[in-house]
């Protein structure tokens, strides 16, 4: 297995509209960032994952681009950037920018081009099709409700969306494309930043001829069966060739429905394409229906039977991923954990536990250390995310799903749970902002922020802080081989770590009650890493009882 600086990383995730505002107006901005970078510094990660920057007009929150070599102007100045970029190096601090080149904002100047006429030479940019019978080219649904296809009329042509339909598809099979796309990423990497996370990337290959899907639901054709198209490892590889290989970086890919074999191609270890990939098996067992919308929690068993396949599929052919928590994603802490008072802190430390000893590189999303929690919103009137309110018109309205019942569910699984504002402090806004916010911000910052936390030796920041720092010291805990015990058990996730003599057990109750589990007798006088019970300092008296209090969780080592 290669040994790299990545691999020995820790990520942290910024939302940059959420995270820090440095001048009133409500949205963070990228002198925000600059201001917490000492807080990163002692919490102790080594990369922050940027999410877009760049100029747009916002119709998914910077996820649709106008401008991919500027700063959104919410967020301040390129000159902000560069500041930001030299001050995180400055602190051993790398950058890792989002890649969005799926797909534009229609507010492009390729997509204005494109659009203007039949024959512009940037027409074959995106992806034009008559309709069919005074209906849409084929039958696609978008990821954010509704056709996939938007009609043109200057046109009379049809333009694929896989999302908003401010959100134009480019179209990758055209070099001229892979072309730009590639001269922008090498000037970024000229300016020294260190990676890129790529959005949706395996959809950027899409199947020959775009044909129609299977139905989902009874409306639209699985948009799903564009991932991991027919020529996505070869333009990948064609990246890798002409602007990653000649870079230091971090490359992580997000791709939804890719399989474990799959994946070993993305990752591999020869370093053909990326450096790994962000899987969503484990994000879609609490779905119901075939839908993301529910209230169910994660089921642990079905969880502990993914993870390991992926922890052990992987295994010296390629890398992980580590991540419960993200920009889309609603709170772990209320999908896997107890959300109240009682065991919030508790259940907070005990998944990171779980998560931060696995193989791979971890991912922490802002305020994920501070055992942030969903938001409690009361009315579809509370929602900027453009997916949640979308998915509620169209189940109300075309599928006549009673808003009552589906109401808990949508926010429960919100994506703008994952986006109220940083919580710093117990001040009026958490410290987030001396303006109005552009989302509200948890009520629950008064008992759950920053600045309390980074106070309290037992605090949830403090856990992870502990954390990262024997990610770092221990090789064992980024190279060794996983084994998972206990693969039935509904309540307590166990496994354990292996290279050459040493070993590791993690030991994590999942549960609101007390279990029992006694570790085997080498394990008996093992070193205690670390702690998440009542008493933090010392676990030999759980580990030789075998009483394990509600999520409780232990690491030893050999």
């Amino acid at each position: 297995m290669n040994k790299t600086w990545w691999k020995e990383s820790v990520v942290y995730q910024i939302y940059p509209r959420s995270f820090m505002d440095s001048n009133g107006d409500g949205i963070g901005d990228l002198n925000g960032i600059t201001e917490k970078l000492d807080y990163l510094k002692k919490l102790g990660i080594d990369v922050i994952w940027l999410s877009p920057v760049y100029r747009s007009p916002n119709d998914d929150n910077g996820y649709d681009i106008s401008d991919y070599e500027a700063i959104m102007d919410e967020f301040g100045t390129m000159a902000d950037f560069d500041r930001m970029l030299e001050e995180a190096h400055a602190r051993g601090i790398r950058i890792v920018m989002d890649l969005v080149v799926n797909h534009t904002s229609d507010e492009h100047p390729w997509f204005v081009e494109s659009r203007s006429s039949r024959n512009n030479s940037k027409r074959d940019f995106y992806f034009w099709r008559e309709g069919k019978n005074g209906s849409p080219p084929n039958n696609w649904g978008s990821f954010f409700s509704g056709s996939a296809w938007e009609y043109d009329e200057k046109t009379d042509m049809y333009y694929l969306h896989q999302f908003s339909r401010k959100q134009p598809d480019l179209n990758w099979d055209n070099p001229h494309v892979r072309r730009e796309v590639f001269d922008m990423m090498t000037r970024w990497c000229e300016k020294g930043i260190d990676g890129f996370r790529m959005d949706v990337i395996s959809l950027i290959s899409k199947p020959d001829g775009l044909p129609d899907a299977p139905v989902v639901n009874g409306l639209y054709g699985d948009g799903g069966c564009a991932f991991n198209g027919p020529y996505v490892h070869d333009y990948l590889q064609e990246m890798n060739e002409e602007v990653l290989s000649h870079y230091d970086l971090l490359t992580v890919g997000e791709t939804p429905n890719v399989t474990v074999e799959e994946a070993r191609q993305y990752a591999n270890d020869e370093g053909t394409e990326l450096n790994m990939v962000f899987q969503f098996e484990h994000m879609n067992l609490d779905g119901e229906n075939g839908y993301k919308w529910s209230t169910r929690k994660l089921p642990l068993v079905p969880l502990k039977e993914n993870l390991s396949k992926w922890q052990i599929g992987l295994d010296g052919l390629a890398w992980n991923s580590l991540y419960f928590c993200n920009h889309d994603q609603p709170r772990i802490v209320n999908r896997l954990g107890d959300p109240g008072s009682l065991f919030r802190e508790a259940s907070a430390k005990c998944i990171a536990t779980c998560l931060h000893m696995m193989q791979g590189t971890p991912f922490i999303y802002q305020g994920e250390e501070l055992g942030m929690t969903n938001y409690p919103f009361r009315s579809i009137k509370d929602f900027r995310d453009i997916e949640s309110i979308n998915a509620y018109r169209e189940l109300t309205e075309q599928r006549g799903m009673d808003p009552a019942v589906l109401f808990p569910m949508i926010a429960a699984k919100s994506r703008d749970n994952a986006r109220t504002p940083m919580q710093w402090d117990v001040t009026e806004n958490a410290g987030f902002t001396t303006g109005t916010p552009w989302i509200p911000v948890n009520p629950n910052h008064i008992e759950i922020n920053a600045r309390e936390q980074l106070l309290r030796k037992d605090s949830v920041f403090q856990h992870y802080k502990k954390l990262i720092a024997m990610r770092h010291h221990y090789e064992i805990i980024v190279y060794g081989h996983y084994q998972l015990l206990l693969p039935e058990d509904p309540d307590l996730f166990v496994y354990t770590r292996d290279l050459e003599d040493h070993r590791l057990l993690v030991v994590c109750n999942l549960s609101d009650h007390n279990r029992i589990y006694v570790p085997d007798e080498v394990f008996r006088h093992a070193e205690v890493l670390i702690h998440s019970g009542p008493d933090i300092q010392d676990c030999s008296p759980c580990a030789e009882s075998g009483i394990l209090r509600p999520y409780e969780s232990y690491v030893l080592y050999l």
